[in-house]
């Protein structure tokens, strides 16, 4: 294969394969980045309203919330009124 200027990623891609199992763990990764984004869009939530309205279980949650936390998409908000939860918002805000 020649390699043209400009397309390294493409040879990348065709030159090495790439696990499947990695690329399914990619995708569900981004799904559920994105719906966590979005159920963000509208309102500060704290971790077990994220867990209600994605209907997932908390401790996934809590893995995805802060993944994102580390890469500064979300942030962290205000705490609940029982001071119990602590609120995340996108970080754009």
């Amino acid at each position: 294969m020649e390699i043209i200027k400009g397309q390294t990623f493409r040879y990348r891609k065709e030159s090495f394969d790439v696990n499947p199992v990695a690329k399914e763990q990619l995708k569900n990764y981004n799904r559920i980045k994105k719906a966590i984004l979005s159920a963000l869009k509208d309102k500060e939530m704290t971790i077990t309203m994220l867990a209600e309205e994605l209907s997932m279980p908390r401790n996934e949650v809590v893995y995805y919330v802060m993944s994102l936390l580390k890469y500064g998409l979300v942030k962290v908000g205000q705490i609940d009124d029982m001071d119990e939860y602590f609120t995340y918002k996108l970080a754009e805000e």
